[in-house]
């Protein structure tokens, strides 16, 4: 009798963005398996894996509620009923965000540790969430029998903050797919952009540390900022006010493209002349990797695990100092060579982080569990 693996996929509702995205990417490549079934926990359970461009009613009310604090506390209480009342018996409980649930009836719990920005960075986080964290991830995810982190740097975190053992603890690093993110010979998108353009890629909020983007852009000398303008993708995430503020002034300069499709974002990265990761703090770091294998220039943040997906194949900017950014981004832009230079060393960084690789790491961790 097959081995039954339940999924938490309650991240594929939204858009997706870090975790929802790296949920399905593996999902995705587990589905299939002739030796593990699996199912999947949405707020019900399904034999389905959610496609990442699937519409469904779920979704659309899963976005309304996003948007409204008290529904969302609501909803959270009641998924975690539904979750006691309608399970059966799992061998094994993957949860890919944070916390798992106590109502999940499993032999073994995998638990998937991304981050620790809500201690680092806890006013940048709706109070809400924050909320919901402390309450339930410290007691919960003990129960774990593995964790998966995606970097060393946030493992070493794990260690000082959880009590697991090393041996308890896998890196597994996320992936890219190189079907779609890819050097294009003549890309083209079906909306307005500038000729020449800077990048910056994630969510409107403050961990990504646009505010210091949009200061250091405005530091360009002038010749810079009428050649080059800034265009940011990404959903409006959080504490973003101040962000948007300056984003409205600045319109014939600032292009903010919103939450756009994965094909359309490969194309966006193709045509950009360098892409901008400023971040204070990340668990990987997906639009890096994304960028490099789309042949764009990237300057990325120092902190936390970046230097992990970046390699030698980036330059590095402290993202606490503006002039630093400004001078990074100055630098590629004025030197061709360079340019060349990052363009190839980025190719073949990106070549070593895969989709097929995470997930066969993430089945390999699954089997070795069951058989124990």
């Amino acid at each position: 009798m097959k081995p039954r693996i339940l999924i938490d996929a309650i991240a594929l509702l939204f858009p997706l963005t870090g975790i929802g995205r790296y949920t399905y990417e593996v999902a995705n490549r587990l589905k299939n398996s002739s030796t593990i079934k699996y199912n999947y926990f949405y707020g019900y359970f399904s034999k389905n894996l959610l496609e990442s461009n699937q519409k469904s009613n779920l979704k659309r009310v899963k976005s309304i509620i996003q948007k409204i604090p008290l529904l969302k506390k609501i909803s959270r209480k009641i998924l975690k009923l539904l979750s006691r009342f309608f399970t059966s018996k799992y061998d094994l409980y993957w949860q890919p965000n944070f916390i798992p649930d106590n109502g999940i009836n499993a032999d073994k719990i995998i638990t998937s540790v991304h981050d620790f920005s809500f201690i680092h960075y806890r006013n940048f986080h709706p109070k809400e969430r924050i909320e919901h964290i402390e309450k339930y991830f410290f007691k919960n995810v003990i129960k774990s029998d593995i964790i998966i982190t995606g970097s060393n740097f946030t493992k070493k975190e794990i260690l000082e903050r959880l009590p697991f053992k090393e041996n308890k603890i896998e890196v597994i690093y996320h992936g890219i797919d190189h079907n779609l993110f890819k050097v294009y010979k003549k890309p083209k998108v079906d909306f307005d952009l500038p000729q020449k353009y800077i990048l910056s890629v994630g969510s409107i909020e403050p961990r990504k540390n646009l505010i210091g983007l949009l200061k250091a852009y405005n530091l360009l000398d002038k010749y810079l900022k009428q050649e080059y303008k800034l265009v940011l993708v990404g959903f409006k995430g959080w504490e973003n006010c101040e962000i948007m503020e300056i984003i409205e002034k600045n319109k014939k300069s600032i292009h903010y493209l919103g939450f756009i499709t994965d094909e359309e974002l490969a194309k966006v990265y193709n045509l950009a002349s360098i892409f901008v990761f400023p971040s204070f703090y990340e668990g990987f770091g997906l639009p890096p990797l994304e960028a490099m294998a789309c042949g764009t220039p990237v300057v990325l943040s120092n902190s936390s695990s970046l230097p992990e997906v970046g390699g030698d194949a980036v330059v590095y900017c402290n993202p606490h100092n503006t002039d630093d950014i400004k001078e990074k981004i100055e630098i590629i832009l004025t030197d061709k060579t360079l340019q060349k230079k990052l363009i190839t060393k980025g190719l073949i960084q990106a070549k070593k982080f895969s989709w097929e690789k995470s997930a066969q790491e993430h089945l390999a961790i699954f089997q070795e569990l069951l058989e124990r």
